[in-house]
């Protein structure tokens, strides 16, 4: 302790503005606390030019009409197959959701992968610059980048993106760029027998994706998409009911697909 009134009067000055200070950190963490998914976001300045995607003229989208999908999950399978995914992990994942009461009763489908969002969370919050807009707009890490750091699957609003337990990096829908720059579709298009996945150039009005979401709006069906209050602005659109009843079903941030979504309890209706 200072000795003296002067020397003491200074010490108690200081305190207060010690004390004044210590109360900063408890504001920001209030302000953490009311919006934790920002908080995990990197400085502007060093996500702003992997935001901006390539000026090659393509916007690469997704159109998913659930009313086609009879949930033989094949596009889970050559995902699997093509980009080497390990058992129970995902890159794409097809949920579903028992409707209606015994003996009128459903069950829905909804193939689910990466939104591909302009507005990504996932670019924003990675640490080591590692995710960035590719062809399109297409969503793409850089695997020589990513250092295994993880926040983009805590940040990711649709739980699009796993951890890989061997490589230890963050892996995800890529929209198969290997394919697509050299003429060919995503796998899981070719495959699913029933032609409920479109993807294209959306600033294309020929490619498969428009013109599936220009016929059902030509039925009176209007394309819409998942958890737009967050405001990413997702490229993937769907057709059919599914989307909402489902949805609730669909990880958040902080999760992953999961073999959990093919659980025999999924099975049981509620019971009011």
């Amino acid at each position: 302790m200072p000795d003296g009134p002067s020397s003491r009067r200074e010490f108690l000055k200081q305190s207060a503005l010690v004390t004044a200070a210590a109360s900063v950190p408890s504001a920001a963490i209030v302000s953490e606390a009311a919006d934790p998914i920002e908080s995990k976001f990197q400085p502007e300045e060093l996500w702003r030019d992997r935001m901006t995607a390539p000026d090659d003229g393509k916007k690469l989208g997704w159109f998913v009409d659930s009313r086609r999908c009879f949930g033989c999950h094949a596009c889970e399978v050559s995902c699997k197959a093509e980009n080497d995914v390990p058992l129970g992990k995902f890159i794409r994942q097809t949920f579903y959701k028992d409707v209606g009461e015994y003996p009128q009763v459903a069950r829905m489908f909804l193939p689910m992968a990466c939104q591909h969002c302009e507005d990504a969370p996932c670019i924003k919050a990675c640490p080591c610059g590692a995710l960035h807009k590719a062809e399109g707009g297409t969503v793409a890490i850089d695997y020589n980048v990513c250092c295994g750091h993880g926040t983009c699957v805590e940040v990711c609003p649709y739980g699009a993106i796993y951890m890989d337990p061997v490589a230890k990096q963050a892996v995800k829908c890529h929209n198969c760029y290997h394919r697509t720059e050299v003429g060919m579709e995503p796998a899981c298009v070719p495959t699913c027998p029933s032609q409920a996945l479109h993807f294209g150039d959306l600033n294309d009005p020929q490619s498969s994706i428009s013109l599936a979401m220009a016929a059902a709006r030509e039925n009176g069906v209007e394309p819409v998409q998942l958890r737009e209050e967050k405001n990413t602005k997702p490229r993937m659109w769907f057709a059919g009911p599914a989307a909402a009843t489902i949805e609730d079903s669909i990880p958040r941030e902080g999760e992953s697909y999961s073999g959990d979504a093919y659980s025999i309890y999924n099975w049981k209706l509620p019971v009011d």
